[in-house]
């Protein structure tokens, strides 16, 4: 996935209001961000971090720019969760995650369970396969862990793949892991202990947990090889 060739460089001052982040671009100028990721975002919010930020021309935003990464422990890390879906789908068009291949169809945001829409739904002579994505960014030595904050929609969404596997579907909770330096990934018991419970009972149950870590760059994101998950 490219990213737009116009980032602009800053430091973040403070992230506030989940949504809100304000940022002293390279140019001294102090502007108001869009901070596209609801949870907690620990170890990825620290005041003074080099952030980059893409700009928008659409007249009719509030704010015209979306924080898009940050450097964090040395590596550059995704934190805009618009970005993941987009990027387990190229990655499976392109052949890079070998689980989910066989299925020519594949389309976005189908509604399924109790009012929700599926991130993915894959569709192929073998059936369907439904495909929830989940951007990591917590990390801890060299762990990645999910969530970062208590997720009842996340909940949700395990308990719903488990009614899809046995239904006879495929169901797949799809780990994006967007930074480069954790070696494997693992519920945050601490953080959502009942989130942990849940994907350990949905792995029993026929959902298949994937996970996958991104190279990020202020130019591109890719996923480029699978981590193991340490249940």
């Amino acid at each position: 996935m490219q990213l737009p060739a116009s980032l602009l460089s800053g430091r973040l001052i403070n992230r506030y209001k989940r949504f809100l982040a304000d940022v002293q671009l390279d140019t001294g100028e102090i502007v108001t961000a869009h901070c596209p990721n609801s949870g907690s975002m620990t170890g990825c919010n620290t005041p003074g971090s080099e952030v980059l930020l893409s700009i928008s021309d659409n007249p009719s935003r509030k704010l015209k720019y979306t924080w898009e990464l940050v450097s964090a422990q040395g590596y550059w890390v995704g934190i805009n969760t618009a970005r993941p879906n987009n990027l387990v789908r190229e990655a499976i068009e392109s052949g890079v995650v070998k689980e989910l291949q066989g299925y020519p169809a594949i389309r976005p945001e189908v509604p399924y369970g109790k009012n929700s829409r599926i991130d993915l739904l894959l569709n192929g002579s073998n059936g369907y396969c439904y495909v929830e994505v989940k951007n990591v960014t917590l990390k801890e030595g060299d762990k990645a862990l999910f969530p970062d904050a208590v997720t009842t929609r996340g909940q949700k969404h395990l308990r719903e793949l488990m009614e899809v596997a046995r239904n006879g579907s495929r169901g797949v909770i799809f780990f994006v892991v967007q930074r480069g330096d954790c070696m494997s990934v693992s519920p945050a018991d601490l953080i959502d202990p009942e989130y942990g419970r849940l994907l350990r009972e949905a792995v029993r149950n026929g959902v298949e947990a994937v996970a996958y870590q991104a190279l990020v760059t202020p130019e591109e994101i890719l996923l480029v090889r699978p981590l193991p998950i340490l249940l």
